[in-house]
């Protein structure tokens, strides 16, 4: 752990656990390695988040199942919606794959993630570029702009209309794209803001970038990104 980070106040997280959830334990190890404090686990059917937090992470995986729609059903899980009133107060939520799918169910960020274009689920190590360091979940990175981060997806093409598009765009809430767009999304979107900029959602993975044993750590730096704006 860099000593820099260990002489800031310990920042205070947690994690939703929904069922079918299955990187929650991922996104845990990676804030925990990176903040040097364990997150708290919120089950799905509590009523509330803990008070005080200052950064929420909505995990990957498959929950409920995939049934009706990714993420429709997780969006109506009772815990979703103090979640949706922390985003509203201005805390940093992070949306991972199915985690951004239920982000865009609940609301809190635009448009649709549909089938990936050739129908096929996609794993591999992606290219990432980043689009803008000017948010609070890319701050970070500075003039490093080419990412490689793990993706694995069956319903990660992002559409939204050329209004909405063109708007994203626009106000700057377009924080990744793909160096190699492997699932058809729009304009080759794999992360957005939130007008506000206190939410992101992406389909990549960052917490499964955080250990060189794992491949590699460019996800590391989202996560002090986020330290280094709650600070």
């Amino acid at each position: 752990m860099r000593a820099s980070l260990l002489k800031r106040r310990a920042m205070k997280s947690a994690v939703i656990v929904y069922p079918g959830s299955n990187c929650d334990r991922d996104a845990a190890v990676a804030i925990e390695r990176v903040t040097g404090h364990a997150p708290a686990m919120v089950w799905h059917g509590d009523s509330a988040l803990p008070e005080g937090l200052d950064f929420i992470m909505v995990p990957g995986g498959f929950s409920y199942g995939d049934y009706l729609r990714c993420g429709a059903i997780a969006a109506r899980s009772p815990v979703t919606a103090d979640l949706i009133k922390k985003a509203e107060t201005g805390v940093p939520i992070l949306g991972v794959c199915n985690g951004f799918q239920i982000l865009i169910e609940a609301g809190l960020l635009p448009g649709a993630l549909m089938r990936n274009e050739g129908l096929h689920f996609v794993c591999e190590r992606a290219p990432l570029l980043v689009e803008t360091s000017n948010t609070r979940f890319t701050s970070a990175y500075g003039d490093n702009k080419e990412l490689i981060i793990p993706i694995a997806h069956h319903d990660g093409n992002y559409f939204a209309d050329a209004e909405m598009l063109d708007r994203l765009e626009g106000e700057g809430q377009v924080a990744f794209r793909y160096g190699n767009n492997p699932n058809g999304s729009a304009r080759d979107i794999a992360g957005i803001t939130n007008k506000a900029g206190n939410v992101l959602g992406m389909m990549p993975h960052p917490e499964r970038a955080v250990d060189t044993r794992h491949g590699g750590t460019d996800g590391v730096k989202l996560f002090e990104s986020v330290m280094g704006s709650v600070q």
